[in-house]
């Protein structure tokens, strides 16, 4: 985007006068430096850029009084000439996204507990004969045709046939994240609390295949013709995903119901015992494990797979599995002192390299939740 298109698009929408498209450009453009850690100063003062944007939306958010907000999420409405309530969302996400460092000064007395330390790229290696290597930053590996730099794992091909290709385990617990590059050039990004499973080298003509034994995968898959045809699949424990060429994202967490796989280019076909769907670019497909049947409807991929870029997006999700989405990250439990407090929902963007207190705080000032108290090792929301 050039300065004069920014610039111009920055004063409509102070004015609110930016249409959806025009609106949805402008934040996009703004969380592209942000989770870069860049800005253009050509375009002006970060700050006073963000200043302006708040001083427009705390005007608004003066005037409401209710709690509950509109489910759709302030890059999909079609005007942001709107309510106040929507626009505590858009609060959420600017200030988390562009005050990373501010504190607040509302803060809450804890008692001496364990630092809730940021999430950060770390994970173990288990290699066939059972050898564990711990992978973080600082530490380097390499052995055979897998290397590590702490913050990635890299597989290189193999040529010929093996006559026995081992399995490697790679684990990410929680408040970690990890990048593995498998040995056809597939490349996997695994969020916190997953482990997949997957040969150290694959044999060109023969399917190639991993298994998510659970957790959450962003795959951007090699294509079939770089390896004479051979297929590609992935295996969770309730469906089987097979592709030829693609990017799509996987959910099958231990303590959830339902697996969701989210397709964002290409196509593939997820199966399991009793039923087959084959899913197309913006679709989901949703199977629980209470009656196995498999869903399929459009969604909004950008909210399904903002993980791997730096955020959390939250569409009318209720605060209880936003805990248990922000307990991973953060390697902390959260628990509400009111189970009914857990149902309320709104939506908004946080950043991952945001203090868990910040944001529990910010939640805080704009009145969703009462308090919050660390105890015991655990967030505790009052």
């Amino acid at each position: 985007m050039e300065k004069e298109e920014f610039l111009t698009l920055l004063n409509r929408y102070i004015s609110g006068d930016t249409n959806r498209e025009e609106s949805k450009k402008l934040l996009r453009f703004y969380e592209s430096f942000q989770t870069s850690d860049e800005w253009d100063e050509s375009l002006g003062s970060k700050e006073e850029i963000q200043n302006k944007m708040l001083q427009r939306i705390q005007t608004a958010i003066k005037s409401e009084e209710t709690k509950v907000i509109p489910l759709k999420p302030f890059y999909t409405r079609k005007s942001f000439k709107v309510a106040a309530a929507a626009s505590v969302a858009m609060l959420i996400s600017i200030s988390l996204l562009f005050n990373r460092g501010n504190k607040t000064k509302d803060t809450i007395p804890v008692a001496a507990n364990k630092n809730i330390l940021i999430g950060t790229d770390k994970a173990t290696l288990t290699l066939e004969d059972g050898s564990v290597i711990e992978l973080e930053k600082g530490k380097a590996y390499s052995k055979g045709n897998v290397s590590s730099n702490g913050e990635k794992l890299i597989y290189n091909s193999k040529d010929g046939k093996t006559a026995a290709i081992a399995n490697n385990f790679l684990t990410i617990p929680r408040g970690g994240q990890f990048f593995v590059q498998l040995a056809d050039s597939t490349k996997v990004w695994l969020n916190s609390e997953s482990q997949l499973k997957y040969p150290v080298a694959f044999t060109d003509g023969e399917t190639r295949q991993v298994e998510l034994l659970y957790g959450e995968a962003y795959f951007e898959v090699s294509p079939s013709t770089k390896h004479k045809g051979s297929k590609f699949k992935v295996k969770t424990q309730e469906q089987n995903v097979e592709v030829i060429g693609t990017e799509f994202n996987i959910k099958a967490y231990k303590d959830e119901t339902t697996i969701y796989t989210t397709l964002v280019k290409g196509k593939v076909a997820v199966s399991n015992s009793g039923s087959k769907a084959i899913l197309a670019p913006d679709e989901q497909s949703r199977i629980s494990s209470s009656n196995g049947s498999i869903a399929v409807a459009e969604v909004d991929v950008y909210n399904e797979i903002s993980w791997r870029k730096g955020l959390f997006v939250f569409k009318g999700m209720p605060l209880k599995d936003i805990a248990r989405v922000l307990s991973r990250w953060y390697d902390t439990d959260i628990v509400f002192a009111d189970p009914a407090l857990g149902n309320v929902k709104f939506n908004g963007v946080l950043n991952k390299n945001q203090n868990l207190e910040d944001i529990l705080t910010t939640i805080k000032n704009i009145n969703f939740i009462n308090a919050y108290e660390k105890k015991d090792n655990k967030i505790i929301i009052k």
